[in-house]
């Protein structure tokens, strides 16, 4: 199956991309709406940066998927939602007394707190990453978002291969 991942065409690499960030987001948006899943400040941040890998390869596909710009644009992206991941689960590792105090949702934090203490909290995260509200296989959500950054990456480094090929 890797085998024929790395000699697939570089336009559907592009689109396997695509199709994986939008199964992500989708899944995210379900999570959110239907099991009542409320995002913390770093998932947010997880899924800005998987829509960003999307993005890229969207562009890619608009213009020229053969580009090395685009695929290496949606790699920086997922290697960036990964360091939201890692940071999360590092977050849901510490003991009860090392985690960071809890903070007001993300909607109330974009009404009342200026931009530096917004993105702050985007980026650090607050107590409320660091709970674990729903687990897979044994695998919690940022768990899964990491699993879902490394396999743009591993695409993303195919669809290179592919250019380069073509």
């Amino acid at each position: 199956m890797i085998r024929s991942l790395f000699e697939a065409s570089s336009e559907t690499l592009a689109l396997y991309i695509l199709a994986l960030t939008g199964c992500l987001l989708f899944g995210a948006l379900v999570m959110e709406h239907f099991f009542a899943l409320v995002p913390c400040p770093l998932c947010l941040m997880q899924r800005i940066w998987f829509f960003a890998a999307g993005l890229f390869a969207f562009i890619g596909l608009l213009h020229n998927p053969r580009w090395g710009i685009y695929p290496l644009l949606s790699i920086a992206s997922a290697v960036t939602g990964a360091g939201f991941s890692i940071r999360q689960l590092y977050l849901q590792s510490l003991p009860a007394d090392q985690v960071p105090a809890c903070g007001p949702d993300i909607a109330y934090m974009i009404d009342a707190f200026p931009l530096k203490d917004l993105l702050a909290a985007m980026t650090r995260g607050t107590g409320d990453c660091a709970a674990v509200s729903w687990q897979f296989l044994g695998l919690s959500i940022p768990a899964w978002a990491l699993l879902g950054f490394a396999a743009i990456v591993v695409l993303g480094i195919a669809q290179l291969r592919a250019g380069n090929r073509a």
